[in-house]
This record gives C-alpha cells, structure tokens and sequence, in this order.
C-alpha cells in the first residue's frame, strides 16, 4: 500500500510531502515528493493514563469509538475491575483487548485494595504484583496511590516497587498535592509520573525535580486549563491524558480534544504531538509506530493544521476508523461479577442526631479533590437529615460484596431539589454511593443497582431509571452508542432535579476515593485524606 500526504515528522521536526510504502503492517519507505497535497499524516494518538472501566464499555467497545478520534492506543491501568475480581479482572481486560486492532497496554495494579478503609471484592498483593510484571502483557506498575506507604516505607509496597524495577518496568505515580520533602521521598522511590496535578505550583515543583507530569481532561477531572501552559517550558516532559471518561464524553472527543486545545492556544506544534504520542510511546518504550521507516504503521491523517479533523485511522497499515465512522467490530463479551448484598429499606439510611455541628464534604466541580465544612446539624425529630435549601445532602456508600450496615455522611454542591442518584462506579472499590434529598429515594436508586447487579441510577417520587452494569457491576456489554445515550438521559435528568455539576455522575463516582484529600466517605465511615484516618460526622 501507498499513501501520499504530507507528513509530520515529530522526531525531525519537519513537514513535507511524502510517499509512504507499507508492507505486512510496516513503513517500508517514506520518500520526499515534489507534489502538492491536501492533507496531512501524523502518529496516532496514545492516552498516557486511562481506566477503561470508567467508559463503562469492555475495552474492545472503548478501541471502537477511540479510534474515530484518532487514538492508536492507551495505558490502561485495570484497578477498577481489579478492586472488584482481583487478577481475574486484569486477564479479563487483557483477553477482550486482544479481540480488535487496538494497542491496549496494561498495567499491574498497585493498590487493590487502593486502602484498608474500605472493603473491595480483592487483594492483589505483592505476589501477584510480581506474577503480573513478569507477563509481556502488563508493561508497568500502575499508579501507587498509597503514598505515605511509598514515604514511610510500608515493607508491602516497597515490594512491589522492588518489583516494578527487577522486572525493569515503570512505575507510575498518584501523588495528589504532594509537594515539599514528602513530594521528593515518593518519587526518589523511582515513580516517574503523576497524573494527579490539580494546581500550577504543584506541577511545576514536581516537574522540577524531573517527574513526567500528565495532564488530564477527563469527564470530571478537568485540569488542562490550569497546566498548559507548563508546556513550553517542560515539552519533554508533559503527556497528555484522560485518566476518566464517562461513555457520552468519549463519543465527542478522546486526547484529539487535549491537542486541537493546546495549538488553538498557540502552543508548538511538535511540543503538543509529542505530548499526545512520542513521550508516551518513549517513556513506556511501547511498539506504537511514529512514522519513521521500520515502524509499525500506526498513524492518522488530517485535513489541515487548523481544524485538524481526523479523517481516517490507520493501525498496523489498516485503516480502523474513517471520517468518524470506526471499523472496528462489537464482539461478545461474557458477563463476570462480585455482587452479594441484600435489598436495602428506607430505615437502613437514618443517622441519628449527635450533635448540632456536622462536617460535610464539599464536591468541587471540575476536582477530584474536596474540601471540609463545619456546618450546622439539621435535626429533624432526632435524625440528621438532608438541608435541601441549603444544598446540604446525605450520601451514603452501601458496600456491594456483603451486607454491612450503611455509611452515612453529607456533601454539599451536588445541588438536587428532590430524589437521589446512585452508581456503583465508585472508585476505588465500587461499593454503591447514593446521595439524595430523603431515604425513601435513596433506598430507591440503590435498590434499583442492587437488582441490576451493578449500574448507575435515578429515582425520585415519580421515576425509577437505571443504566445496568453487569460486568463487574461497572461495564456493559452493550454498544457504546446506546450506553452513551442512556447515560445523557440520566445525565440530564440528573441536572433536571437540580444538579448544577458538569458531570453529577462521575463527581459521584469520586466521592468514595479516600486517597484523594480531602474528605470522603467509604463503606467504614467518613474518611479525611489528609491525617489519612477516619473522622466523625458529628463535630462534638
């Protein structure tokens, strides 16, 4: 096969028109023409830190909407599926990736569970960690979230750190704020990256001391705006990721979104390619061609530099994906779980009344991270209930795996003027967050996912919907054209009941993430990540 187009070379920093021969799935030759030509050819995007699950598609229904917008691959850490079925889940990411012409390149998940606070469906230790670096599938430690273990030398963590380096793999990093001595202990531990930027100084602290810093856009997480800029002075240094993407957001765009961003605010064009490619594909010394001769025929072709419209896909010299229609075929993919609790009643979610100040977690739009208030109780017959006037809510985390008795907390900003949204896409372990004006809804929408065996939900005095999961209670077999458009419609009805968040969902799905500061709440209790230890909802 022969393509003409002009091509961008991002190792030379060059662009010319070219003639580019491919044979048995490689560039064979690529020759300077004379000729005028309209469109252009690059490498393919890779997306530097990704969890598939958190689409809620299997991996092989993910490849077939991210090539449409240009994306030849991913490093994908399974933790999620991990935290549900353990190494069982990683092979089963593995297994269903291998089924498309994708380049899915797998992590060892770290931390599973990702704390001892909160009860997962299984443990990956250190053993585990050293069977699956071993494996040519799994090609880095994915993120140790458990920094002060990394700090204080926690002899579990350390060894599977030890692991990651006999193994000679990467290690990545989940450092949210870390900054000063602790910042320099962690990473002196031979992590190399952290995704979890959420502020200029940070990043910039880090990025000094040599640390690859990515920055994310995901559905809830959104910190491109805050960082860009760090581009230009630390190109070799700064990838671009998604980290976490609900389904009708990966139908609009994937990393292409990251790179039509950073060249409308002026950034290098090699700088912003290379970020979007050539130092993923380095760091992780993965086998994605960059359009040089001998490498794998993994690219893109776009109409010009301005708009910069993906036109067509190639991966291994097939095209997968032309003019956002993908090539890429749906496959089967079996149903695997871990969902043991009972139906719960209204009852099960009273909080009796302590004191008259209780600490609420404060939902950042656009953060993972969160913040504490000290706000007045609301007492209502001898039961702390929801202050829907002053956006004061409950949230409780049911766990999952077995029936225990709820957690109970309250958030503020998730804004709802009546009824409750559940989903048991909650990161880390996927027990079943809900938040609500009142116990009757709540029960409701967690009730609905608990007969669903995983999903995401909405109840309220007149409705009752629920988008089911029941791949590990967080992915679906379903087409992602038919998950997305389920998800916009709890999605909008979400925001039709007084949500003013961008994505209600998946900030949810973040509000059981203890290691992310500052205050969450897991199936044990209400979590501050800062002292990284329990804390009462009654401040007495």
């Amino acid at each position: 096969m022969t393509i003409k187009s002009n091509l961008i070379d991002i190792i030379a920093k060059e662009i010319y028109a070219a003639e580019v021969v491919i044979e048995n799935n490689k560039i064979v030759s690529i020759t300077k023409i004379s000729e005028i030509l309209n469109t252009y050819i690059l490498p393919g995007f890779v997306d530097a830190h990704v969890h598939v699950e958190s689409s809620m598609l299997v991996p092989s229904e993910f490849a077939r909407i991210a090539v449409t917008h240009g994306t030849v691959g991913t490093i994908s850490d399974p933790h999620e599926i991990a935290n549900v079925l353990g190494v069982a889940g990683v092979d089963y990411m593995i297994d269903n990736a291998k089924q498309v012409p994708f380049h899915f390149y797998f992590g060892a998940p770290s931390c599973v569970p990702a704390t001892n606070f909160e009860t997962a469906g299984a443990v990956i230790d250190s053993n585990d960690i050293d069977k699956l670096l071993s494996r040519k599938e799994i090609v880095y430690l994915a993120e140790m979230m458990n920094f002060p273990g990394v700090i204080y030398k926690d002899e579990e963590v350390l060894k599977k750190l030890a692991s990651a380096k006999k193994h000679n793999k990467p290690i990545d990093g989940h450092a949210p704020g870390l900054m000063g001595n602790d910042m320099k202990h962690y990473f002196n531990a031979g992590i190399t990256t952290d995704h979890e930027c959420f502020g200029y100084t940070e990043a910039l602290e880090k990025l000094q001391h040599g640390v690859k810093v990515l920055i994310r856009e995901g559905s809830a997480a959104k910190n491109f705006e805050t960082l860009i800029s760090l581009l230009k002075e630390y190109p070799e240094q700064i990838m671009f990721c998604c980290d976490d993407k609900h389904p009708d957001n990966l139908i609009e765009s994937h990393i292409n979104d990251h790179v039509k961003r950073a060249l409308k605010l002026g950034h290098d064009l090699y700088d912003v390619l290379r970020a979007a490619s050539y130092n993923v594909i380095k760091h992780y010394n993965l086998s994605i061609g960059l359009l040089q001769v001998g490498d794998n025929a993994d690219f893109i072709e776009i109409d010009n530099l301005k708009d910069f419209n993906i036109l067509k896909t190639y991966i291994n010299g097939n095209v997968v994906a032309e003019k956002e229609k993908s090539f890429i075929k749906s496959v089967d993919s079996p149903i695997v779980n871990n969902f043991n609790c009972s139906l719960k009643q209204a009852s099960d979610f009273k909080l009796e009344n302590e004191s008259d100040r209780i600490r609420v977690i404060e939902c950042l739009d656009g953060q993972l991270i969160t913040d504490e208030l000290c706000v007045t109780s609301y007492n209502v017959d001898g039961f702390e209930e929801s202050n829907v006037e002053q956006d004061i809510l409950k949230i409780a985390v049911v766990n999952r795996y077995n029936d225990a008795p709820i957690a109970k907390a309250f958030i503020k900003n998730i804004g709802l003027k009546q009824g409750a949204i559940a989903s048991c896409v909650a990161h880390d372990c996927h027990n079943i967050v809900v938040v609500g004006t009142n116990d009757e809804d709540m029960c409701k929408a967690v009730n609905l996912i608990i007969k669903a065996k995983g999903g995401i939900s909405l109840a309220n005095e007149n409705e009752e919907l629920v988008l089911e999961l029941p791949i590990a209670g967080i992915m679906t077999n379903q087409a992602a054209e038919e998950v997305a458009e389920a998800y916009t419609k709890l999605d909008k009805r979400a925001k039709a009941l007084g949500s003013k968040l961008r994505a209600p969902y998946m900030s949810l799905s973040f509000m059981a993430l203890l290691v992310i500061p500052e205050l969450k709440l897991s199936d044990k209790g209400l979590f501050n990540g800062k002292s990284f230890q329990f804390t009462d909802v009654f401040v007495k």
